[in-house]
């Protein structure tokens, strides 16, 4: 690992991928500020990730779907640690049904949090990311390249999500920063309302994204994966 990443912002960070990713870069030594639109799961995750290393993990009530509340999300972390090296735009949202029953609320949060809101978080982060020399990771999805039956919505954000990525990491890369997205196939997590269990023994785990999170930091400033998919090894 890099002496010179220490700290890194995590959207999304209360449970599933985003958690599994803080929990894996605390203990790689890397503080982390994750942030929830929930002050109570908030506070829940931070008190479980201090329990591995006190004090290396900050919480951050924040919304991606609000420009400011990104700004300000960036601010605390350097107001709290003084650099940013790492940004994780992880939060995300699933509404899945044919197009004639997708309701145009779903569509514009599926839009607004998946795609608008990693622009925010990126236009807010990249100041710190400049002056850090710092790495951008996106976690898109394999429905990034593989469209689905009542998947408009969600292809859409993650086909725009990873197009986004990797446009922005052309955008960046004579300032010094890496730019990677991730692209996991089906993962033990709550999204869309699911709840894990030993039936999830099969999909990725989230410790698994976090695990390659934590090995991209490690790897020569030189090589940059741009995208990566990944799926489960032996899918049911």
């Amino acid at each position: 690992m890099s002496t010179k990443i220490k700290t890194a912002l995590i959207t999304g960070g209360t449970k599933g991928i985003g958690y599994g990713v803080a929990e894996m870069l605390i203990k790689e030594g890397i503080k982390v500020a994750i942030t929830g639109r929930n002050e109570e799961t908030v506070n829940t995750a931070i008190a479980q990730l201090n329990q591995i290393k006190e004090g290396y993990a900050l919480g951050i009530v924040a919304d991606v779907r609000n420009f400011e509340s990104q700004q300000n999300a960036v601010n605390q972390v350097l107001g709290q640690w003084g650099s940013l090296d790492i940004l994780v735009a992880n939060a995300g949202v699933g509404h899945f049904a044919p197009i004639e029953t997708l309701t145009l609320e779903q569509w514009h949060e599926t839009m607004d949090i998946n795609l608008t809101g990693v622009f925010y978080s990126v236009k807010a982060a990249l100041p710190a990311l400049k002056e850090s020399k710092g790495y951008l990771i996106t976690i898109a999805s394999l429905a990034g390249t593989n469209f689905f039956a009542n998947g408009s919505a969600y292809n859409a954000s993650k086909f725009g999500l990873v197009g986004f990525t990797q446009a922005v990491m052309l955008d960046v890369r004579n300032d010094g920063i890496k730019v990677t997205t991730i692209m996991p196939g089906s993962v033990a997590t709550h999204f869309n309302d699911h709840e894990p269990s030993e039936k999830d023994a099969w999909k990725i785990q989230p410790e698994d994204i976090g695990q390659m999170v934590a090995d991209l930091l490690k790897m020569n400033p030189r090589t940059l994966p741009s995208k990566i998919e990944v799926r489960p090894t032996s899918p049911k």
